[in-house]
C-alpha cells in the first residue's frame, strides 16, 4: 500500500502531471450492506495515505454520512442550488485530507432547474478541483436518480452481503449500469471469509457471462469480513480505520484502496476529458 502509494503521489504531484479527480460510486441493490460504512471508510483510507478526498453523499432520500462521521450539517447542496448559501458554506471538514459534501434527504435536490445558479455553482466548484478522490455514497438500487452517478463516475463498486436478496439486488444494478460501464468492480461485506466471497463472485459472474450481451468485465475488488471492529464503530459513529487501524478489517480495506489507487495510476495520464469535480458535476446536471 505505501509503494503503491508513493509511486501515485509522485505522479499526481509532478509538474508534467495535470492534477485530476478520480470519482469512484460506491452503490447497492439494496440498503443495510454497509455501504455509506465502506464509503466513509475508504475515503478515510485514502486521506491518511496524504491524498485530498471529499465524500459526497448522493443517497437521495436517505443521507446519512454526517450520522456516520458524527458531524452536525446545516445546510446541504440543495441550499446552494437554491442560492440559499455558497459551496463553501456546506463544506464539512472531518479531518485533515477529508470533506464531506453533504446531500439532501429528498429527491427535490435534483428536480431543481434554475440555470444561472447552476452555472454559479460550477463557478464556486473550482475550489474543490484540486482533489484527488471523489467518493459518491450512491442510494440503494436502480431507481430514482442513482444512475445518472454512475454513469458520471469512472469506477463502480457494487457492495453486496452473501444473503440471496442482497445478492439477487446486487445483480440487477451489475446487470443495469453494463449497459453505460465496461469495467465494474464488486465487494463483498460482512463474508465468512475470503472463500466465501471468490465462491458468490464466480457464480454471479457465471450469471453475467450467461446473461449480460454487453463486454462487462466484473472484477472483484475485495471483501470484508465479519468483524466486531466494524459494528462496534458503527454504534459509536466512529470509523473503524481509525478506531482499530490494524484490524482485519482495517486491513483488507486498504487492500481494497491499494487497487482502486492502480487503477487511477492507470488513468492519471488521460487528459481527454474535464477531470475535476467542476467538470463532473457538469456531466451529470447535464444528464438531469
Amino acid at each position: 500500500m505505501n509503494n503503491q502509494a508513493n509511486k501515485l503521489k509522485t505522479l499526481v504531484s509532478s509538474s508534467t502531471v495535470p492534477r485530476s479527480t478520480h470519482f469512484i460510486a460506491v452503490t447497492s441493490g439494496k440498503g443495510g450492506v454497509g455501504k455509506s460504512t465502506i464509503s466513509a471508510n475508504l475515503a478515510n483510507v485514502l486521506a491518511n495515505n496524504g491524498y485530498k478526498v471529499a465524500l459526497f453523499d448522493a443517497d437521495i432520500g436517505l443521507a446519512n454520512l454526517d450520522v456516520i462521521l458524527n458531524v452536525r450539517v446545516n445546510k446541504n447542496l440543495l441550499h446552494v442550488l437554491k442560492g440559499e448559501c455558497s459551496l463553501n458554506d456546506i463544506l464539512v471538514q472531518i479531518k485533515p485530507n477529508l470533506i464531506l459534501i453533504p446531500g439532501e434527504s429528498g429527491d427535490e435536490i435534483l428536480k431543481f432547474n434554475n440555470q444561472f445558479l447552476y452555472e454559479r455553482f460550477l463557478d464556486e466548484a473550482s475550489a474543490l478541483n484540486d482533489l484527488d478522490f471523489l467518493i459518491i455514497d450512491t442510494g440503494a438500487g436502480i431507481g430514482g436518480n442513482t444512475h445518472l452517478f454512475l454513469e458520471a463516475a469512472d469506477e463502480v463498486i457494487v457492495v453486496t452481503v452473501p444473503d440471496p436478496a442482497a445478492i439477487t439486488d446486487a445483480y440487477a444494478v451489475i446487470k443495469v449500469t453494463s449497459r453505460v460501464k465496461n469495467n465494474i468492480f464488486m465487494l463483498f461485506n460482512m463474508v465468512k471469509n475470503e472463500k466465501e466471497a471468490v465462491k458468490i463472485f464466480e457464480n454471479i459472474r457465471k450469471v453475467a457471462k450467461a446473461n449480460i450481451t454487453n463486454d462487462l468485465n466484473l472484477e472483484l475488488i475485495g471483501y470484508l469480513s465479519e468483524n466486531k471492529n466494524v459494528s462496534n464503530s458503527i454504534k459509536q459513529r466512529t470509523l473503524f480505520t481509525d478506531d482499530a487501524e490494524f484490524s482485519t478489517s482495517s486491513g483488507e480495506l486498504k487492500e481494497i484502496a491499494s487497487k482502486l489507487l492502480y487503477r487511477l495510476e492507470r488513468k492519471v495520464l488521460d487528459t481527454s476529458e474535464n477531470r475535476s469535480f467542476g467538470g463532473f458535476f457538469k456531466r451529470l446536471i447535464e444528464q438531469f
